[in-house]
């Protein structure tokens, strides 16, 4: 069973909900094993709920498992013996029981339904409409396909657009959180781990309390027969058509070709051939479209750099794709040999970076005034980890990530002040600060420097 963590907000919007006076209707939809159907049960607790996990059969045969579960439920004999060509009895039958305590009606993989007959959100508005909407009822659809579930639900077109009042969509679990599935871990073991799982709660727990990293990663993900060997595949076949084109891009973008025009030319095609491909990879959060952060119309700059957001996509496509045909051979020992040599400088330093942008949001509490942050790159090859600033504002802040076992010292600092320099951003009046971070810590002459000055902050991470 996944331990809960976290869903302080999509906790208090579920129960926000269930306190209406009136019917609510919650769309809630995310990745596979991202922690839905945890966050459903733990929501539930204690509250009367029908839960139905639709499956791909036919409509007919969900239809008579739907029946069955809510005659069951209610110990109603009619609709049990009765024979059903319709949904609507047994969506009446809830509407009426629902006049002697609040129910909750969950529908798991909604997106089945609508494979199995595409009229089906019609018949979900019908329902919702003359049925559902005026009885005591909260009804949660909740589905793993994510285009599936926006085209069907969310999007205009859809006969339920409108009716919903209230939409989650899942994430995975911050960094921030990740001691609390296993607190025996040290620092570094976290983010090692995180490096590989991210936050998706189901891959952190086949990690947990194993002493080392690799060893785990070749029991999980390296054997061929091991749970999380071909997980890219299972979430990306029912969301995509040609999925070797759109693995194709993945490992382009992950070999560390960012820009589109360098995707493109490492792929061979036009520039334009690519867009539908990262346009549904952004839409499914397995890439993102990321621009220097000072960018006023980020959409439309030339700066564009597309990279992979998920840990375990961009771990998977570094170290298992390209060497498939030797882990299938039984030569897993030699690419764990590879892995020993590259992970930490070519994986988790990036994911680390990752980690110190998230923490940066914690210098608000220091009295500094920002509210965007994010990358900085220049056009001269100047790049810069943290930019965080006040939009309204004279704030800004420099960051500097290093995962390396060395303290880090004041070259750091100065290299740092002299990149500062290229950022074009109210240079004549803004008010500079600067955050270092180190996994192994900081030389005495720089923690020295930074107790006389009051703009620099150090954080060992």
């Amino acid at each position: 069973m996944q331990k809960f963590i976290d869903r302080k907000l999509e906790m208090t919007t579920l129960e926000n909900e269930y306190a209406r006076s009136d019917a609510s209707f919650v769309v809630l939809y995310g990745r596979r094993r991202v922690g839905k159907t945890t966050l459903i049960n733990h929501f539930c607790e204690e509250k009367k709920t029908i839960y139905f996990l639709a499956t791909e059969e036919k409509e007919s045969e969900n239809r008579k498992s739907f029946k069955d579960l809510i005659s069951n439920t209610f110990q109603n004999d009619l609709l049990a013996n009765a024979s059903l060509d319709s949904w609507i009895p047994i969506f009446r039958l809830i509407a009426d029981e629902s006049r002697n305590e609040r129910l909750i009606l969950v529908i798991d993989e909604f997106q089945y339904l609508c494979k199995a007959n595409k009229a089906f959100p019609s018949i979900m508005q019908k329902v919702w409409d003359d049925i559902l909407s005026k009885a005591n009822v909260m009804l949660i659809l909740c589905g793993s396909l994510i285009n599936m579930m926006t085209s069907q639900v969310l999007n205009y077109d859809s006969p339920l657009y409108g009716r919903r009042t209230a939409q989650i969509k899942l994430k995975q679990i911050e960094f921030s959180y990740y001691h609390e599935f296993d607190d025996t871990l040290s620092k570094d073991e976290q983010i090692q781990q995180y490096a590989v799982t991210g936050g998706v709660p189901k891959y952190v727990e086949l990690f947990r309390k194993k002493d080392d990293i690799i060893t785990s990663i070749r029991e999980n993900v390296l054997s061929p027969n091991s749970f999380l060997y071909a997980e890219p595949e299972f979430l990306l076949q029912k969301e995509v058509s040609e999925i070797g084109s759109y693995f194709s891009v993945l490992k382009t973008i992950a070999a560390g070709n960012h820009k589109l025009g360098k995707i493109a030319a490492a792929l061979s095609v036009s520039q334009s051939s690519l867009t539908s491909y990262l346009k549904t990879l952004i839409d499914l959060d397995i890439i993102e479209r990321d621009v220097p952060i000072t960018e006023e119309i980020p959409e439309k700059s030339k700066m564009g750099l597309y990279r992979i957001k998920d840990n375990f996509i961009s771990f998977w496509f570094k170290f298992v794709y390209p060497n498939r045909a030797l882990l299938e051979s039984g030569r897993i020992r030699y690419v764990e040999d590879k892995l020993r040599q590259n992970f930490l400088d070519n994986h988790v330093a990036y994911i680390y970076e990752d980690i110190c942008r998230e923490d940066i949001w914690n210098l608000l509490s220091e009295g500094v005034s920002f509210n965007r942050s994010g990358r900085w790159w220049g056009s001269k090859d100047v790049e810069i980890d943290i930019v965080a600033y006040d939009s309204v504002g004279k704030d800004i802040v420099f960051g500097e990530c290093k995962y390396s076992k060395q303290k880090k010292g004041m070259d750091v600092l100065t290299n740092l002040q002299t990149k500062a320099e290229s950022v074009k951003w109210k240079n004549d009046i803004r008010d500079e600060f600067y955050v270092l971070y180190s996994k192994s810590g900081f030389s005495d002459a720089l923690i020295d420097y930074t107790s006389q000055h009051n703009n620099v902050f150090l954080r060992r991470i």
